[in-house]
């Protein structure tokens, strides 16, 4: 179909403007100054450059409307800012761009004329999730570049994001169509003048995307335009986050030996070595091999700095800052004026700190006050300092001793018992009150005693139930995992929130990337603390979440059990049970006797969903789908929990916590939550690192939400506070049309590991620790 909107070439979406068409509108001798529009929009006495689309426009559509033309179709998409529009448009043919496998690109006409270029997933594409990976990714890239610079003049270099929308059947993106031909077509007619702008303009496109965390990793002779005064990046299709670990990605000489390979952490860098072979390109002529300097580079005198700088060095961390490369290239860094420019967060991470403060004077106070003897012979409080501190080096529970041998049954604790999790009493483990549970849920007694083969009891024991004898008349009979009696002290956490936080999905996704493997990075080993109960989790939760299924609510219960158990070890050690209680936001909020175990929980996950939380105008639409209501009273839950809880230290509730911002892909373009939603977790557990998030997620909720979502925060002396994704995108009905993609689920996990002593190179504290 051809489009009469589009006079020149209308079926290439990539080409759009020949060489000769090229227009100067601004002093060409400034590299800064690239303020010029791409094409002319609907409204000619706009720029569309530094306005992309009004809601005001004219050719908006305000209300719902039939398609004035048969070509004609209805196109809704949010802009950088996250604002829902739509317009009627018109679409040219379908082209496959290069470089792009799957995607689909076509140019199309906004309102009475707008022109811009759409690339789309199409749903035969979809088979891949690694496809929409990719493009979400891009958009982020994209949103994150525009939101920081697309007022600025210098925007102009790269590809300008009008609209996106990833929710749609076949998810797209929208860029303003860009001027001038890939570098490949001016080949032998640049000037020494011309070459040397392309290359300052390009140094300048990395060290801003650099200061935003981008590398766009796509930097090459056929994605570079040149209009003959301004470079264009194409859009950031391969980008990555700065930090990530690098994806193999381009091919010699453009891309870097490291990005290839696909080894170390993607760095700006890798984009200053495209920079410096186009640099020999347009000099030579042609391209250097891509293995290091070329051997004939003394041959060019304007290329002398550049080569002693490091520029063409294989190793990222040999060659030149950004910065750096600016400063030699004698271009002017329009970021330098805004380095002591006031940081929009100051106030609330100053408050951090010091409510930080606060909380550490207030139990150091309460320390050196507290006189009393801890009573060795009266029942442990679960809360108190004491038992934390046995916890942490081991006294008492066994945690020094060898691992068992595979041939002998397990060895049974007899100098202490463990307190059952459920009525809060210390269980004694009883060969006598051994059971197996069959699948009706009938309870067979366990008898062991003629059995003579050590591999058979310790397998018998690794499947089997001990009844916990403190069942009271009217009370549910309940029971332990054998594991759970047998082996180093239990940890127990508790995942609490309202109903319909993300509390079942977040656990789902925990237990699923545990699963995978996700905690052999930090020297941890968990296996089944009972292996049918954990194969029936795996089946009914997290199986048919990675399916893209959504998950029922959980229902409320008349006596709280665990959802799922692991024992998890670090090294050769014994291993700890992890026990996870997942109850219904309704039980949390009753304060009833279903909740009377939270009393003994070592551990809480809070769950906040942004939904609820935020003041954010771009969430009304999903609060209006979804029928939820924003709360400035904070989550009931959270307040009943920690009203129940008792105090120790300061009047602070001992047990370690961790606040998670579930949902954050809802906020995720947000420069807060940008910064760590979009990166992976480190290989490694990073106190520095984890502080730094506690803190820009409190500085972000104390801004966009009332003080009540804080408290967790505020009445627990260990709370970290994390952004996390259960399933990365919105359910349609009973499933989530794009697949789950949990985002740094573990986190919250590592950071109470690390508060319990559990977690390898990290030392667990009795007092504050974020």
């Amino acid at each position: 179909m051809t489009d009469p909107n589009h006079p020149i070439d209308p079926n290439d979406p990539v080409h759009p403007v020949h060489p000769s068409d090229v227009h100067h509108p601004i002093d060409p001798s400034d590299v800064n100054d690239v303020n010029h529009p791409d094409e002319p929009g609907p409204d000619s006495a706009r720029n569309p450059l530094n306005h992309p689309i009004d809601p005001h426009h004219p050719d908006h559509l305000r209300e719902p409307m039939s398609p004035p033309h048969p070509y004609y179709e209805e196109l809704e998409f949010l802009t950088h800012h996250e604002e829902q529009l739509r317009f009627t448009v018109r679409y040219g043919d379908d082209r496959r761009p290069p470089g792009r496998p799957g995607v689909l690109a076509r140019r199309a006409s906004l309102g009475t004329g707008w022109p811009v270029v759409q690339f789309r997933l199409p749903a035969s594409a979809q088979a891949d999730p690694h496809a929409y990976g990719l493009l979400e990714r891009e958009v982020e890239a994209a949103v994150a570049i525009e939101r920081r610079y697309g007022d600025e003049k210098f925007a102009a270099v790269f590809a300008r994001v009008v609209g996106f929308d990833l929710t749609a059947p076949e998810p797209f993106v929208l860029y303003r169509l860009p001027r001038g031909r890939p570098l490949t077509e001016w080949a032998g007619r640049l000037g020494p003048e011309e070459q040397e702008r392309i290359i300052g303009q390009l140094a300048l496109a990395v060290r801003l995307m650099g200061e935003a965390g981008v590398v766009h990793r796509a930097v090459a002779p056929d994605t570079v335009r040149w209009d003959g005064a301004h470079v264009r990046l194409c859009e950031p299709f391969a980008a990555v986050r700065a930090g990530g670990t690098r994806e193999p990605f381009g091919g010699a000489p453009w891309a870097s030996p490291e990005q290839r390979e696909g080894t170390g952490a993607a760095d700006p860098r890798d984009d200053l070595w495209s920079v410096a072979q186009l640099g020999y390109y347009l000099l030579s002529g042609r391209p250097s091999r891509g293995d290091g300097p070329p051997g004939d580079l003394a041959d060019y005198r304007r290329l002398a700095a550049l080569a002693q700088s490091g520029l063409f060095s294989p190793r990222a961390a040999e060659r030149p800052l950004p910065a750096d490369l600016m400063r030699l290239l004698n271009v002017r860094d329009p970021l330098a004026a805004a380095l002591g420019a006031a940081d929009p967060l100051a106030r609330w991470r100053a408050e951090y700190d010091a409510k930080l403060a606060r909380k550490q004077a207030a139990f150091d106070n309460d320390r050196r006050s507290d006189a009393e003897p801890y009573a060795s012979d009266a029942a442990p409080d679960p809360r108190s300092t004491r038992t934390i501190i046995d916890r942490i080096l081991g006294g008492g529970d066994g945690s020094g001793r060898p691992a068992a041998s595979p041939l002998e049954p397990p060895p049974v604790p007899s100098s202490r018992s463990r307190m059952c999790p459920h009525c809060l009493l210390p269980v004694e483990y009883d060969e006598r009150l051994l059971v197996t549970i069959d699948a009706k849920g009938n309870r067979i007694p366990l008898d062991l005693s003629a059995e003579r083969r050590p591999a058979h009891v310790a397998d018998a024991l690794r499947k089997a139930y001990h009844l916990c004898p403190h069942t009271m008349e009217g009370d549910e009979e309940h029971e332990l995992p054998v594991p759970y009696l047998t082996n180093g002290e239990p940890l127990s956490v508790a995942l609490v929130g309202s109903s319909s936080v993300g509390k079942t999905h977040l656990l789902a996704a925990m237990l699923g990337e545990i699963e995978l493997g996700g905690l052999a990075p930090y020297g941890l080993r968990s296996r089944p603390l009972n292996p049918e109960a954990h194969r029936t989790y795996l089946r009914e939760r997290v199986q048919n979440l990675q399916q893209g299924r959504q998950l029922g609510r959980t229902g409320q219960q008349t006596f709280a059990r665990f959802a799922d158990g692991l024992l998890v070890s670090a090294g050769g050690g014994t291993p700890r049970p992890v026990v996870f209680f997942d109850l219904a936001g309704e039980d949390l909020a009753q304060d009833g006797e279903v909740a009377r175990f939270l009393m003994g929980v070592d551990a809480f996950i809070f769950v906040l969903d942004p939904l609820r939380a935020l003041r954010l105008g771009s969430l009304d639409p999903v609060r209006e789908q979804s029928g939820l209501r924003r709360r400035d009273l904070g989550d009931e839950a959270f307040a009943t929990v920690l009203d129940r809880i008792p105090r120790q230290r300061g009047g602070l509730v001992a047990a370690p916590a961790a606040l998670a911002v579930n949902k954050s892909d809802l906020v995720r373009f947000e420069p807060s939550v940008d910064r760590w939603l979009g990166r992976a977790l480190p290989g490694r557990f990073d106190l520095a690192e984890a502080r730094d998030e506690s803190r820009d997620a409190y500085a972000f909720l104390a801004q966009h939400a009332s003080a009540a979502w804080l408290k967790p925060f505020d009445d627990c002396a260990n709370c970290s506070l994390h952004f996390v994704a259960a399933t990365g995108g919105q359910a349609r009905g009973d499933r989530f049309p794009h697949g789950v993609r949990p985002r740094r689920v573990l986190a919250p996990l590592l950071s109470l590991f690390a508060m319990c002593g559990l977690l390898p190179g990290a030392e667990p504290t009795e007092g504050i620790v974020r």
